[in-house]
């Protein structure tokens, strides 16, 4: 058995500890959404209104979380989404996320804002990680950038297509969040205040952008950064724009992002393998609908043509199981992974994922569900379902 901490047996659990002991400017980038972060709270009341229905009297199956995505069998129907800064927030926790899907045989997305190299965590996963790219402005980096997710062997591709504009972050703002941070005075009391990220920042060197830097101005003033981000790194995606990068892709190409089944219907035009059902884990649009609004029309007019990936709300087993019966294929989660690093610290990787396959196989065991596959048999229809 991998390892696992009973002290955090769920998701609020491993929150309330990286609170504690990961400083405030980080905590507020990992948790916060965007405006009055109306649609992060909808995101997660949105599975109250899915219902399973177990089958009691059906003989008692034997649980098989595998299932098939791309070719490949993974462990469990989840994987560990991209999440920018990670190092930020614990230091590290790319490269202990990495490792821990590998061992676990679920999927990391690694993200094109981290603070590891996309070479680094190729190595660490042994080629089975993905990378999730933005769209860069200048051509002439994007091809230098998937030339090089090319050479270290990533086999998946995910687009980001959620992000025309910089998201409007007041926890950010007030923040003045940086990468590296800023050592201002309040910025420098939080740090004092988490002795334990301090030491681990210590032994691990200053957070950067470590995939981004050679594309960075030298010297660039931490002021810059987001100027950066939005004029360089994060270029508009559109049909057009995909296309030039379907063409220069052999592998599975997933777009991240979408939300309504006519986006959807230009994915499975574009050619793609796969879309991401996501509002950007409520960061960037507060008055947008949440994947669980749209999903089952989706499936129901695409799902035959293109995977239905989910995240945004997503932070149980429990979770997982409802996404997979409204007719997704697979889920990813991010912050409950590096709440887990902050909560425990190099385990963390390992006890999210033995968490969440703990609460899975108890929530198909009392559904006497056998496969993740035949979960959309357990819906119950019902108010918004």
């Amino acid at each position: 058995m991998s390892y696992y901490n009973p002290n955090y047996p769920d998701t609020p659990a491993l929150k309330r500890a990286a609170k504690k002991r990961i400083p405030a400017f980080a905590f507020d980038y990992l948790c916060g959404g965007c405006h009055d972060e109306i649609g992060l709270a909808h995101n997660f009341d949105r599975f109250e209104d899915v219902k399973l229905q177990s089958d009691l009297l059906a003989p008692t199956p034997d649980i098989d979380l595998s299932v098939e995505l791309f070719g490949h069998r993974y462990a469990a129907p989840f994987g560990i989404a991209p999440v920018g800064l990670q190092g930020l927030m614990w230091p590290k926790a790319p490269e202990i996320l990495a490792k821990a899907a590998l061992e676990a045989n679920v999927p990391y997305v690694l993200s094109t804002v981290s603070s590891a190299s996309l070479e680094t965590i190729a190595d660490i996963s042994e080629g089975t990680a993905w990378y999730q790219l933005y769209n860069p402005t200048d051509a002439k980096i994007r091809e230098d950038l998937m030339g090089r997710i090319k050479r270290a062997g990533y086999k998946v591709l995910l687009v980001t297509v959620d992000v025309p504009t910089f998201g409007y972050r007041p926890r950010d703002i007030k923040n003045g969040l940086a990468m590296p941070p800023k050592m201002n005075l309040r910025n420098i009391a939080q740090m004092m205040q988490c002795p334990s990220w301090c030491w681990h920042t210590l032994l691990a060197g200053v957070p950067e952008m470590q995939t981004l830097k050679p594309y960075m101005p030298k010297n660039m003033p931490t002021s810059e950064l987001a100027n950066f981000m939005n004029n360089t790194v994060m270029g508009a995606v559109d049909f057009e724009s995909l296309k030039v990068i379907r063409d220069n892709w052999d592998g599975p190409l997933i777009l991240k992002g979408l939300v309504n089944p006519e986006d959807v219907a230009q994915a499975v035009a574009l050619g793609a393998d796969g879309v991401v059902l996501s509002n950007h884990g409520g960061r960037q649009l507060d008055i947008g609908e949440s994947p669980l609004d749209t999903i089952r029309a989706i499936d129901k007019a695409y799902g035959d043509k293109i995977k239905l990936l989910l995240d945004s709300g997503v932070q149980s087993g429990g979770n997982v199981a409802q996404a997979m019966a409204m007719g997704a294929d697979f889920t990813l989660l991010g912050r409950t992974f590096v709440y887990a690093c902050g909560a425990v610290g190099h385990h963390g990787g390992e006890h999210a994922i033995e968490m969440l396959k703990q609460q899975m196989t108890q929530v198909m065991g009392q559904l006497k569900c056998p496969t993740p596959t035949q979960l959309p048999h357990f819906l119950k229809a019902g108010p918004g379902v």
